[in-house]
């Protein structure tokens, strides 16, 4: 079953690429389709999806997750492991209709993930048969950083944002993340959002701009 999702147009009325917004924990498609109003204007060509993640969140009844998490819901890691793998099934499934859909090829696509959505484009995008152009990952970390080595099939350019008094997932996290990507041979880039919490600020909203608009087909 395909992800229910928002798109919202290309200004130009020609999408020549494509962002995909991955929301976080208990949010839902609509929360992150916002971040489109601010870059459509500078990214004319550009077409913005926004899924709604598979299941239902147990840790908000109005929202979705991508898989559980075991010390915000009471799930078990084995039930965590299990829901990540078969979102990253599906959200590689939808990835790959809205491209066919739009007539795209994945250079012309760019992931941005908040938090756990973050999480899932990390782990999706270097496993895909063919590299993206690029992952913006705000407020996020890198699952099982020790299995990117062996199970990375491309290498996309990665920006990692993150909020250095982030209460949700640890500054730290970044750090870690950047890490493990340089030594997986990553061009990776980091931003620091100053005194900015699990959220995004608009000095963090420019600089991934910035990457969309160099890393993006014109």
């Amino acid at each position: 079953m395909m992800l229910h999702s928002l798109r919202k147009a290309p200004q130009s009325g020609q999408a020549r690429s494509v962002v995909i917004f991955v929301h976080g924990y208990g949010a839902d498609g609509a929360d992150l389709l916002g971040l489109a109003d601010p870059l459509a204007p500078h990214l004319p060509d550009t077409v913005f999806y926004s899924p709604d993640a598979p299941e239902p969140c147990a840790g908000n009844p109005f929202g979705y997750q991508w898989f559980p998490i075991p010390r915000l819901d009471g799930s078990d890691e084995d039930a965590a492991e299990a829901g990540m793998r078969s979102a990253a099934e599906k959200l590689n499934a939808f990835i790959d209709a809205k491209l066919a859909e739009e007539g795209l090829e994945p250079a012309a696509l760019a992931l941005v993930g908040f938090s756990q959505g973050a999480m899932m484009s990390l782990h999706i995008a270097p496993r895909r048969a063919r590299a993206i152009a690029g992952v913006i990952a705000f407020s996020g970390r890198l699952l099982e950083p020790e299995r990117l080595v062996p199970e990375a099939e491309a290498k996309p350019p990665v920006l990692l944002i993150h909020g250095d008094a982030d209460e949700v997932v640890p500054f730290t996290d970044m750090g870690r993340a950047g890490n493990a990507l340089v030594e997986a041979g990553f061009e990776t880039y980091a931003h620091v959002m100053k005194g900015t919490g699990h959220g995004i600020a608009p000095d963090g909203l420019q600089v991934a701009l910035a990457f969309l608009k160099e890393r993006l087909p014109a």
